[in-house]
């Protein structure tokens, strides 16, 4: 039964896999605790949701442009040294995140625009790192190395936002960005020592990372129906109903935290990842999903209600922590573990479409619609917050996420309608 429950590490066996993902652990707890400073940061300056959300515009062009363009460069040179690339320039926009904080500029708009340095390296480093892993491990391993992946992520998105309102506790905000710098190190150390990871597409010159490249990526999006719906639902249940931009006035407003962060805001900001942890821990049972288009429409659908259930809750509040926070924090899990098995079965779908000279060009159209939606959202939430209040805004978007998803449905049921080939067992191999 276990192994039908719990996760497969038999990925890790790969020496290159290994040290990816071993460095990914505390990078990504470093990058988390930029990821909390960032808005408390922002929300401290200015005590406005509209700002925090601003922060979404200055990160989603960027991820747009580079997470396009980053996924031309993955196809067209060899990925390792791509990796070495971005990893030293965002080790770099950390550094000069934690000057600005320890030199006590107070500027906003310097924080948003090294945000925005700090995005661009991260839309380059994420596609090229998703593409190689392919490369690196057998296809029949691709699932389980993708939940590996996105445990860890979600173990740094716990980690990062508790250790973060520790912290807080001792240290200013310019430490938070210090340590993120320094993890930054980790990463680039084991990238060195993974083996080339060389392009193999045919097309020379500029043809190969160019405008020419990122449209031929498009292309081949547009001609496969149901990989181009599993980032449409995602842009729906991420623009719609994530609420992190919201997290700093609910926690200070609905649950009486300071206005610097503090403990509620990193329970908030970590409740999420619990689920989805969860989710990930307990991912066995998976590749035994045939129908994934109707697994995606499903969890997101409970991703939704999860978020309305959120919204509702932090209205009830009133100023006051006690059990109505748990509920909230309880609603934010239940739709992290949702939103993991929706990421899950993406994933696979996107990797069983994709053959390797396009797989980065798919994967940084992949990264534009999993971090750029959020970034969509930060402004949507904190414009929506300023007009009508935390609650509606929370609530509402969680209402339009269930009504949105169900008539993408309903318009393109080859999505819901998709299977995959069920996958062998040991038994069936002998």
């Amino acid at each position: 039964m276990a192994p039908r429950l719990f996760a497969d590490t038999t990925p890790l066996r790969s020496r290159d896999f290994r040290r990816l993902w071993v460095a990914g652990i505390p990078t990504v707890i470093g990058a988390n605790l930029t990821i909390f400073a960032v808005p408390v940061q922002l929300y401290a300056l200015t005590q406005s949701s509209a700002y925090v959300g601003l922060a979404g515009v200055f990160a989603l062009v960027p991820l747009i442009i580079f997470g396009l363009w980053g996924g031309a460069l993955a196809d067209a040179m060899d990925r390792r040294v791509l990796l070495i690339i971005a990893s030293c320039g965002l080790a770099v926009a950390s550094m000069l995140l934690w000057l600005q904080a320890a030199l006590a500029l107070n500027n906003v708009w310097v924080v948003l625009c090294l945000l925005a340095v700090q995005q661009a390296f991260y839309a380059i480093n994420s596609p090229t790192r998703s593409a190689a892993i392919p490369r690196m491990v057998p296809a029949d391993q691709l699932p389980a190395a993708n939940s590996l992946n996105m445990t860890v992520t979600q173990v740094g998105a716990i980690v990062g936002p508790l250790l973060a309102g520790v912290l807080l506790r001792w240290v200013d905000l310019s430490t938070l960005y210090l340590i993120d710098a320094l993890t930054c190190l980790v990463p680039i150390l084991a990238t060195i020592r993974l083996s080339p990871i060389p392009s193999t597409g045919t097309a020379g010159g500029a043809s190969r990372w160019g405008l020419a490249a990122v449209l031929d990526g498009f292309r081949y999006l547009a001609g496969n129906r149901v990989v181009l719906m599993s980032f449409v639902v995602d842009l729906i249940a991420m623009v719609f109903g994530m609420p992190r931009a919201l997290f700093p006035q609910i926690s200070h407003e609905s649950f009486g935290g300071p206005v610097e962060g503090g403990t509620t805001m990193a329970l908030l900001a970590a409740a999420m990842s619990v689920g989805a942890v969860a989710g990930g821990v307990f991912s066995g049972w998976l590749p035994r999903v045939r129908r994934q288009g109707l697994a995606v429409v499903g969890s997101i659908v409970v991703w939704g209600l999860a978020i309305v259930g959120f919204g509702l809750a932090c209205g009830l509040a009133g100023g006051h922590t006690g059990a109505v926070l748990w509920i909230a924090l309880a609603f934010l899990a239940i739709g992290g573990a949702a939103d993991m098995v929706s990421a899950a079965f993406r994933s696979t779908i996107l990797q069983e479409a994709a053959s390797d000279d396009v797989r980065g060009r798919l994967q940084g159209v992949f990264i534009v619609v999993v971090a750029g939606g959020p970034r969509v959202a930060d402004v949507l939430h904190g414009m929506a917050a300023a007009a009508v209040g935390t609650t509606v805004a929370a609530a509402g978007g969680g209402g339009l996420v269930v009504v949105g998803v169900l008539l993408a449905a309903a318009v393109v049921p080859a999505f819901v309608r998709y299977r995959v080939a069920p996958i062998p067992s040991e038994s069936d191999k002998v």
